[in-house]
């Protein structure tokens, strides 16, 4: 059987079977990215969102989160660069980080407590069940950057940017949201541009070479920066949500 062939059926926690791919962690963790874990996480919990916390999908309330502030949405933030710029860039925002790798979560647990940021919640799993549980048309703004690049042409439906991940993304944002994506793949790219249009999305840019800016708030990740010592060129694209 393929890898990527799903079981029948659902898994016994009542969840859809979705495959995951990618890592659950990484080398042993320090003893303070533990700390940050232990005291740090369930603090910062958006809600109930996991199959086993909450098996018939009710709707997190994102008002008892973060009140009437606009809420954006970052997917897979990996290190928490991006995402801790951005809360500290914009108190006035509450934004919710998606993250399956416990690595990840540490380091931006660590940055978090280090830059005092209040306006954050995070998620250590599987954007999909966040957006299971998302009210329909809640989130201002959502983020895709550097995500996992499955270069082998046999993983490309692994990519984010299938309908897969797309549909109940653009389900979740409200008509006008902003979508942003950074990758410095251009194959990605390739996929970004043809399959993100098909999930109700238009690209705003007024030129072809629109995609090699950085936007103005642009924090550069350690992603990028590999990317740049690697000799690939990072690409940007902003996507609006239609109404």
């Amino acid at each position: 059987m393929s890898d990527d062939k799903k079981p029948e059926g659902n898994h016994p926690s009542g969840a859809p079977w979705r495959n995951f791919y990618g890592r659950f962690k990484g080398k042993g963790l320090r003893d303070s990215q533990q700390t940050y874990l232990d005291e740090d996480l369930a603090k910062l919990s958006p809600g109930k969102v996991t199959w086993e916390d909450n098996p018939t999908r009710e709707n997190i309330d994102l008002k008892a989160l973060f009140g009437d502030k606009p809420v954006w949405l970052e997917v897979g933030f990996g290190g928490g660069e991006h995402m801790v710029h951005q809360a500290k860039t914009y108190p006035d925002v509450g934004i919710i980080g998606c993250e399956p790798y416990i690595n990840g979560v540490a380091m931006l647990l660590g940055k978090i407590r280090e830059a005092g940021a209040r306006n954050v919640a995070i998620h250590p799993g599987d954007a999909r069940d966040m957006f299971d549980v998302l009210p329909e048309q809640s989130i201002d703004k959502a983020f895709l950057l550097y995500p996992d690049p499955w270069p082998k042409k046999r993983h490309h439906r692994r990519r984010f940017v299938t309908q897969e991940h797309l549909e109940p993304l653009a389900k979740v944002l409200k008509p006008g949201a902003i979508f942003r994506v950074a990758t410095d793949i251009e194959d990605y790219v390739r996929q970004t541009m043809e399959e993100v249009p098909k999930a109700g999305f238009e690209w705003l840019a007024e030129s072809a070479d629109d995609w090699r800016n950085s936007w103005d708030d642009w924090i550069s990740t350690r992603y990028e920066q590999k990317a740049l010592r690697e000799g690939r060129t990072p690409h940007y694209m902003t996507f609006r949500r239609k109404g």
